[in-house]
This record gives structure tokens, C-alpha cells and sequence, in this order.
């Protein structure tokens, strides 16, 4: 049983999770979307004195928070306990593609020349990630919500303005990958 956990999971056990999650909020009248706890939390934070976007009834959005701290201890005991130590098994052909975009794979699910303190307390990186998180943020904003609750809750509902928001996510990603990436790097 322990092996079975060790190992990633195929793909449907996962795409099964996530219609039962989405069949359950559409039967309780909820959509999903994870940047809408920020404003919530935000909410709780008393940000409603600064702005009257921040004057909403965060007990509507109880659940939702409940869902964030769910999301938060099972990576936490994922990581610590379900973990195998074993280098990520990636096809030859996409660690080839990294390699073009000038990203050594070495084995982790995240690019340790990326993440690493070191480089996240450098003046290129502070200057990345701040302007990355004001990007996201501005860019959720802006579109009405995040990529989650667009390309999943949005889309399951059929509705028009998510397909066009994750068709500008998707854009968006190869014109960083593809052409801001290497200018950056």
C-alpha cells in the first residue's frame, strides 16, 4: 500500500477528485476559486476600513477558507509523510526542453536554481517575484478570478468569460515561457 502512495497517482484518480468537488459545490450553489480567499482574508484583516471592495460578508466564504487550510496541511503531510525521496521521473524529451529554456532538471519538482533562498534574496529575484505577485494579483483581479477557479469552476459551468480568460492564462504562459523566460534568464 505504502509503494501505491509513494508513486504519483494516474491522472484520473485526480481528475475524479476534482468532479466530486466540483458536482458537491454546484449542488450547495458554490464556485470555486482560490484567489477569492485573499479578499477574505483581507475582509478579516479589517481592509474594509481602507476600501470598500474589502466590505463583504467573509461568512459566505467560510468554506472556502476551510478549503485553503485543507489545501495547505495535505501538501504539508504529503511532503513529510507520503514522500519517497525519489528523483521526479520526467520523459527524456521534456527535461531536453528544459535544458533549451536553460533550466538544469536536477530531479526536484521545482528548479532548485529558481527556488533557493539565494536567489530569492537577490536584487534580480526580490525584483521577479515582486513583480510577479503584482502581476498575478492585478491579472486575477482583472479577469474576475484565477486560473483555478476559471479553468475549472468556470469552465464546468460554461461559461464564456472563463474560456476566454484561460485562453489569455494559456497565451499569457507560452509568451513567458517562450519569449520573456530567456530574455529574463
Amino acid at each position: 500500500m505504502m509503494e501505491f502512495i509513494q508513486q504519483p497517482w494516474p491522472w484520473y484518480i485526480s481528475g475524479l477528485a476534482i468532479t466530486l468537488i466540483m458536482l458537491l459545490l454546484l449542488y450547495n450553489g458554490k464556485s470555486f476559486g482560490f484567489s477569492s480567499n485573499l479578499s477574505t482574508i483581507c475582509t478579516l484583516m479589517g481592509a474594509g476600513k481602507a476600501s470598500s471592495f474589502f466590505n463583504v460578508d467573509w461568512k459566505k466564504q467560510q468554506w472556502n477558507l476551510l478549503f485553503l487550510a485543507g489545501a495547505i496541511i495535505g501538501g504539508f503531510l504529503s511532503r513529510s509523510f507520503l514522500y519517497s525521496g525519489q528523483p521526479l521521473q520526467l520523459s527524456q524529451a521534456t527535461i531536453n526542453d528544459l535544458g533549451k529554456l536553460g533550466i538544469p532538471f536536477d530531479g526536484g519538482l521545482n528548479p532548485s536554481f529558481l527556488f533557493n533562498s539565494n536567489f530569492a534574496f537577490s536584487i534580480k529575484g526580490l525584483a521577479i517575484l515582486l513583480s510577479a505577485g503584482f502581476l498575478v494579483g492585478f491579472g486575477s483581479r482583472y479577469a474576475g478570478g484565477c486560473t483555478s477557479g476559471h479553468a475549472i469552476s468556470g469552465l464546468s459551468n460554461l461559461q464564456l468569460p472563463s474560456l476566454w480568460a484561460v485562453v489569455g492564462f494559456f497565451a499569457g504562459g507560452l509568451f513567458m515561457t517562450h519569449v520573456l523566460f530567456p530574455l529574463i534568464f
